[in-house]
């Protein structure tokens, strides 16, 4: 133990020191972005994640490599194909008299709600409001498909069994059939200050918010969408 003594002391010498050299380097690196590259960036980025369900928020990745050639004159583009969602790369190019580009990578994050299972749900069973949960978190961490919007579980089973605390995805719902093809059903329209209704027979099956088309008594095709309570509402 004793002979271990003097490499404990050279450790609590060299180790700040080198801590503070990698402090340096790492600082260094985040300063190779000159301002006028990042204000593109910014400007980019805020134009392309308008309407992202929810609070956007992101960080450009500089690193030593990142350095740039002198310019004057940035503009940041995104490749085509590319999202902005997660880790991206962002595209700089140079306009001034030596043109040049480079790609940046740039995480962005997307605070938002979504929405699990409060429950083991099997296949087939119908979704419920008691069956889910909201949460809060980096969407951009989740499936692309993940649902944000209550509206979508309304009228819907789920396709495939979804475990207890699973975020709730597209692929794994469907809709909940309420007309069956032949099935007499209730033709309803409505508007400002009136509601008629009539009976008709459904052409084909639907699920809930399905355009669907029934043919009435007198043998007319009129055309509606399909409801949680089975009957169709006439578009107008």
């Amino acid at each position: 133990m004793k002979r271990r003594k003097p490499w404990n002391r050279l450790l609590c010498i060299v180790l700040p020191t080198v801590m503070a050299g990698v402090g340096a380097a790492t600082a260094s690196a985040a300063a190779a972005l000159p301002d006028a590259a990042r204000s593109a960036i910014d400007k980019l980025l805020q134009v392309q994640t308008a309407g992202l369900p929810g609070k956007v928020t992101f960080g450009i990745k500089a690193s030593a490599s990142t350095a740039l050639p002198p310019c004057e004159d940035f503009e940041a583009f995104m490749p085509a194909g590319t999202a902005p969602w997660g880790r991206v790369s962002i595209g700089l190019r140079c306009r001034g008299e030596k043109p040049w580009m480079r790609f940046v990578p740039v995480h962005v994050a997307v605070e938002g709600r979504y929405f699990v299972a409060a429950r083991a749900i099997e296949a087939g069973e119908a979704v419920g409001a008691a069956d889910v949960t909201e949460r809060t978190g980096d969407l951009s961490a989740l499936p692309r498909s993940v649902i944000t919007d209550a509206a979508a579980l309304r009228g819907v089973v789920t396709a495939n069994r979804v475990g207890a605390g699973a975020p709730l995805r597209k692929e794994l719902m469907r809709g909940l059939v309420v007309i069956q093809q032949g099935q007499t059903v209730q033709l309803v329209a409505q508007g400002q200050g009136f509601s008629v209704s009539t009976e008709g027979k459904a052409m084909t099956r639907a699920e809930v918010g399905a355009t669907v088309q029934a043919k009435t008594r007198d043998g007319r095709l009129l055309t509606g969408i399909a409801g949680e309570d089975g009957h169709i509402r006439l578009s107008q």
